[in-house]
């Protein structure tokens, strides 16, 4: 039952969160020797201070100092030398401020609680002797003192009793929850736990008066041992989840038919960052005043790959017309400036400055760690984040800067483009990403169809009951695959045109209802290089993955591609406009960044699974350290499903998808390409493809048939070009009477 209280460093963009990382510029403009020095004089009051109000010494001074105090909190006055003593050791102990952060919510709650405890101490001498008799006391020292006197004065005599203990009561309870690290979420989902156990104990009761026979009792597990139970226990029930009010961790058990969370690696803690945090802080500090730039670090959150300090830009005092001397902030472009310097200074690079960060008035300065952290993928799948996203297609990314993980839906995105450079964690992000579908999704859900030309990357998923088809490796087959995904759409919408719904959601809930109709899976196509794919048929492969990427969404069809060369002529324009979701590892130049991100800062990433996530809610990227996923986990998730029984039409191959891009307009088609024959002494297949602009199964089925009409000779071998067999100009009459099933004119 604990409230996790964030440290200041964790960033949050709430202004209550600000104020609790707050501390007075006076305070963060001390240098070290200035706060040893005030937090030794600190330490050295709150001495004398408890000799004077135990009398150990005595002193004309130190007599009227510990009168002074008795006199204003009354016997409390040893809770102010202990708050002295508290805040000296804070100031000459800095570990001791790392470990026991106060912030402003603190702060407020303990001046709350002394006030009430104050006012406890003298309400009872005003109930008895009244306000005007109680005073006495106070000069004593006795009771409340002045302020406890004054306090109880108001509440007894002004308010009344009832009211004045119902208004302390609450002051206490304000005090209590800003102090301790109470979760009313707990307390709530407690009352409700026993609100149930009360409700059915009085059913029970009703039941056995009426002479019914009592059913045994099933037991329930208490709201405070749920958390703690095994998670082979727990089952997927989304009515539980919203009657606790918080998400939990959701491992389904073996009868759901779903693999269990066990075949992934457990996460293994690990402390994110440096220990050296406060001499980098003040070579930042100390860097940035040389130069004429005043900032101040006011926040550190501290990730698995880079920890990130966050700047106040400070004011510059100008001198204007008249002798005025004018204050002006200091501008976020020459910190963003100084981006060289501040590498050399802490011997880091690359460094990359976001000004600002996004939701939060602080400039973010992110320098790499010594060690980048592993982000296991179990680890951000238990988490609350992952499991806050109600959706099977929820993806697990990794953690961010501040080392909280991060999950989005694949629903709301609809579809996804990667790019990297070789060995900036492409193919391990996808890899995540698919074992993320497999966890969730039994493969009556979900469908998926996968196009590795590199073919070492993906050939691990074949055979298991989830694939349309064995995974796509020969580049000549991807135009096919490709064309059968749109026609897929193509249908999906006719269904939807004849049930009247809109969106693959709805159909499955008529068919649900009906029992002569299935429900159609959700289809996921996962393209690992697309560079490759775009040098053999970019028009074919551009037009089909745009119109996927248009109208795939209602039908449940998504796209995943990823690209190691995002040029231009790869990643064109209106890929990018049907993209909003992108994510880029580290890449070798700004203009890649530009072309993935729209913006600079993908060229400093530190790779092996460093990158920056483009959301389509949001107009910034974040950093994130991406989910790590092994082979022997993958081994592990793929044996899971190959051991379930499977249907015999999956291992169905690629002929029936070869050639879809272009059927019915063969005979069009082949004259002319008798007529790019006409007068050559060779001709090629690629040749054929590009002056006709179709892909490469039809234009290689095309030269067969060349051949076949004694057109062209045979194959050579060796990518040469075949000797065109026909030195006159070709008579179409004669030709078309060769092919079958056309008459001559």
């Amino acid at each position: 039952m604990t409230r996790r209280r964030k440290h200041k460093s964790k960033g949050s963009s709430s202004l209550w969160e600000r104020m609790r990382g707050w501390r007075p510029q006076w305070l963060r403009e001390l240098e070290p020797m200035q706060r040893e020095i005030f937090g030794i004089g600190l330490l050295i009051l709150a001495a004398l201070t408890v000799f004077g109000l135990s009398r150990v010494s005595s002193g004309a001074i130190l007599e009227w100092w510990a009168g002074l105090l008795r006199q204003v909190f009354g016997w409390s006055a040893y809770l102010i030398a202990f708050a002295m003593g508290l805040g000296g050791l804070r100031l000459i102990w800095t570990e001791f401020e790392e470990q026991v952060p106060i912030g402003w919510d603190t702060l407020v709650g303990l001046e709350l609680l002394l006030l009430v405890i104050l006012t406890s101490a003298h309400a009872p001498l005003v109930l008895r002797v009244g306000a005007d008799e109680a005073i006495l006391a106070a000069q004593q020292g006795r009771g409340g003192g002045y302020i406890g006197w004054a306090l109880s004065a108001v509440l007894v005599e002004g308010l009344g009793v009832l009211v004045g203990a119902t208004v302390l009561l609450g002051v206490l309870a304000l005090a209590l929850y800003l102090v301790l690290p109470i979760n009313w979420g707990d307390l709530r989902e407690g009352g409700h736990y026993l609100s149930r156990r009360m409700a059915a104990a009085l059913g029970r009761w009703r039941t056995a008066r009426q002479g019914i026979p009592v059913a045994p009792e099933v037991p329930e597990i208490p709201w405070w041992e749920e958390q703690s139970a095994p998670s082979e226990t727990k089952t997927r029930n989304k009515k539980t989840k919203k009657q606790s009010g918080r998400p939990r961790t959701r491992s389904y058990p073996a009868d759901s038919g779903l693999p269990p969370m066990e075949l992934l690696d457990p996460a293994s803690p690990q402390a994110y960052g440096n220990t050296d945090v406060r001499r980098k802080t003040q070579i930042i500090e100390e860097t940035l005043e040389s130069f004429g730039v005043p900032a101040s670090v006011v926040e550190v959150n501290q990730g698995p790959t880079v920890t990130q300090f966050g700047l106040d830009p400070g004011y510059i005092e100008r001198r204007v017309a008249g002798g005025e001397v004018q204050r002006q902030r200091v501008r976020v472009a020459r910190i963003a400036n100084l981006a060289d310097d501040l590498a050399l200074a802490l011997a880091a690079s690359p460094i990359r400055i976001e000004a600002p960060v996004p939701g939060r008035s602080v400039v973010g300065l992110e320098v790499p760690n010594e060690q980048i952290s592993l982000v296991s993928l179990r680890g951000v799948m238990e988490s609350e984040r992952f499991e806050r996203i109600d959706s099977r297609l929820a993806i697990a990314l990794g953690e961010d800067v501040s080392g909280q993980p991060v999950a989005v839906d694949l629903a709301l995105m609809p579809h996804l483009l990667i790019a990297g450079a070789t060995g900036s964690g492409k193919s391990v992000c996808i890899n995540a990403i698919i074992c993320c579908l497999l966890c969730r999704n039994a493969p009556t859900e979900l469908q998926i169809l996968m196009v590795d030309p590199k073919m070492v990357e993906l050939i691990g998923y074949n055979d298991i009951p989830h694939l349309m088809a064995p995974v796509v490796v020969e580049i000549d087959q991807v135009v096919g695959a490709l064309a059968w995904v749109t026609r897929q759409m193509d249908l999906r919408y006719k269904l939807f045109h004849q049930a009247k719904v809109r969106n693959l959601e709805e159909y499955n809930q008529k068919a649900n209802r009906r029992k002569n109709e299935d429900p159609l899976p959700t289809l996921v196509v996962f393209i690992d290089e697309l560079a490759d794919m775009m040098m053999v048929a970019p028009d074919e492969v551009e037009r089909h993955i745009c119109r996927v990427a248009q109208m795939g969404r209602a039908t449940g069809i998504h796209l995943v591609i990823a690209t190691q060369r995002p040029s231009v002529d790869v990643v064109t324009g209106l890929i990018k406009a049907n993209f909003p979701a992108r994510v880029s590892f580290a890449v070798t130049s700004l203009v890649d960044s530009r072309v993935i991100l729209d913006q600079g800062g993908a060229e400093n990433l530190l790779g092996r699974g460093d990158m920056l996530f483009l959301s389509p809610q949001q107009a910034a990227p974040i950093r994130l350290q991406g989910c790590f996923v092994s082979d022997a986990e993958i081994n592990r998730l793929t044996a899971f499903w190959r051991g379930q029984e499977q249907d015999a039409t999956q291992q169905e191959l690629f002929p029936p998808w070869v050639g879809l891009e272009g059927e019915g307009d063969d005979d069009d088609l082949l004259e002319q390409a008798i007529q790019l024959a006409e007068g050559r002494d060779s001709i090629s297949t690629s040749f054929i493809q590009r002056q006709l602009r179709i892909g490469f199964p039809r234009a290689a089925r095309l030269m067969d048939q060349l051949e076949e009409k004694d057109i062209v000779g045979p194959d050579q071998g060796g990518g040469r070009g075949r000797e065109v067999l026909i030195g006159r100009k070709v008579d179409l009459d004669e030709i078309e009477e060769r092919l079958p099933g056309v008459e001559p004119d």
